[in-house]
């Protein structure tokens, strides 16, 4: 089997990159699902209990996300493997060792990061009943830390051998462990005591556990996976390995942290102008972050596809997998795009009601914000989709000094200064996001038509 086949038309390359990027498409929507599902279940505890898990959430998850694109580095990696040498056993099970090593390791870091979450809460002023619930959540949430930046590392793995459906399949069954585990837990049904708020937290370490079983089990009962047996003197390290794996990896966090930062800190410079726009942002932000997991998941198989003809020193390959995942990014956030500007009440319409006068400011908000969105629909796929391809090409500095300088000089500037500095307050701090996404796209997009000239493309084999 080839990983890299230097005959693949572009018709080829199209149907192959379309086969690894939806089903890691779809994950990432099921994803977003399973975290809606424990909103559903823990709003019904009351507001204060929905506040504090929302803060909980918010520190737990950037130090996840910032995790898992550090332990990322595993897919272009292996990916380069096999596409050197489709039988590469040993460095492909070297490399993702590491990266299991690397994700037990880092995530006990950040579970006793996201333990802090206690002084963080009385540092930033919180309510002291909501701060000791979100501490209460947090001491049972921080445990699914390290299973779930372990799951994404076999999920990479199991990817960049053709295997993504399994991804799609096993975040699929997790929705449903979550939802059964937080109404048994939250509110004592099936049996269980009625554990609140802490339910949710133990519901979710249940999830993420088992959804690592469910990956070695797929791995174990998958000839083409198995044989490359990953858990195979799990002791032995690889030190080289690990290094590259940091060292491609820490500006991938980077990055995440950057472009995370910018959207979450947005949400307090709305907080300044009331209520109403807030939830307004709220709601368009979700809407904008729905479609995102799209061109996020042609991002992820493009890492994939790039890396295989990284391997295999093939610029040909290199240049067409790189052109087609951008263009397959380009088209669906085209759609994405027409969808806000023609059709926004039916997108508000899956969050809120429209229609129900009490909604009425919000939607007004949301409205004016989805216009921006869709303005930025494009730069924001160009720039997931470039990012991909770069890391394909193990190249995370540039692009991590890009998105920094992209999110938080021009982009956080022109947020606070349309904000705060001209009568466009709300809808200037999303024109700021929308220059921040333009100039990253921009800038990337532009290191990617260069990567020959600037030595980021191996010579031919």
């Amino acid at each position: 089997m080839s990983y890299a086949d230097p005959h693949l038309t572009w018709r080829g390359e199209l149907a192959a990159t379309m086969r690894l990027a939806w089903p890691l498409a779809l994950a990432n929507l099921l994803q977003m699902l399973t975290y809606a599902v424990d909103v559903i279940f823990i709003a019904r505890l009351g507001d204060e209990p929905l506040a504090a898990s929302s803060l909980a959430v918010a520190v737990f998850g950037l130090v996840c996300w910032a995790l898992i694109g550090l332990t990322g580095a595993v897919a272009p990696l292996v990916a380069a493997e096999l596409g050197a040498n489709a039988r590469a056993r040993r460095p492909v099970r070297r490399a993702s060792r590491m990266a299991l090593w690397l994700a037990v390791v880092t995530g006990t870091v950040g579970m006793g990061l996201c333990l802090l979450l206690g002084p963080l809460m009385d540092l930033t002023g919180q309510d002291p009943v909501i701060a000791a619930l979100a501490s209460d959540y947090m001491g049972v949430l921080a445990w699914a830390t390290v299973p779930m930046v372990l799951a994404s590392v076999l999920r990479s793995y199991v990817s960049a051998l053709g295997r993504p459906v399994f991804a799609t399949l096993i975040t699929a069954g997790g929705i449903g462990v979550n939802a059964v585990a937080n109404y048994a837990l939250i509110f004592g049904n099936l049996g269980a005591p009625a554990l609140g708020l802490v339910g949710a937290g133990i519901a979710t370490v249940i999830t993420s556990v088992l959804t690592v079983l469910a990956y070695v089990l797929a791995i174990r009962l998958d000839p083409d996976l198995h044989v490359y047996r990953i858990f195979l003197r799990f002791w032995r390290p690889d030190w080289e390995r690990l290094r590259l794996l940091i060292r491609i990896g820490t500006p991938i966090a980077l990055t995440v942290l950057a472009e995370a930062g910018i959207f979450g800190g947005a949400a307090f410079l709305m907080g300044r102008f009331g209520a109403a726009p807030l939830a307004g942002h709220t709601v368009a932000l979700q809407i904008a972050a729905l479609a995102f997991q799209v061109p996020f998941g042609v991002g992820q198989a493009a890492t994939i596809r790039v890396g295989y003809f990284y391997g295999a020193r093939d610029p040909e390959g290199i240049r067409r997998a790189g052109w087609v995942a951008l263009g397959i990014g380009l088209a669906f956030m085209s759609c994405t795009a027409l969808a806000m500007l023609l059709a926004p009440h039916l997108l508000l319409s899956i969050y809120v009601d429209p229609a129900l006068p009490a909604n009425a400011a919000l939607v007004g908000f949301a409205l004016q914000f989805l216009v921006i969105a869709a303005a930025f629909q494009l730069f924001d796929g160009i720039q997931a989709v470039t990012a991909g391809v770069l890391r394909g090409l193990q190249d995370t500095r540039i692009p991590m000094a890009y998105a920094l300088f992209g999110y938080w000089v021009p982009g956080l500037g022109a947020s606070v200064w349309l904000g705060f500095w001209t009568p466009l307050e709300g809808t200037g701090v999303w024109i700021g996001l929308a220059v921040g996404l333009i100039v990253v796209a921009g800038l990337m997009l532009l290191r990617w038509s260069r990567r020959e000239r600037i030595g980021l493309v191996p010579l031919p084999a």
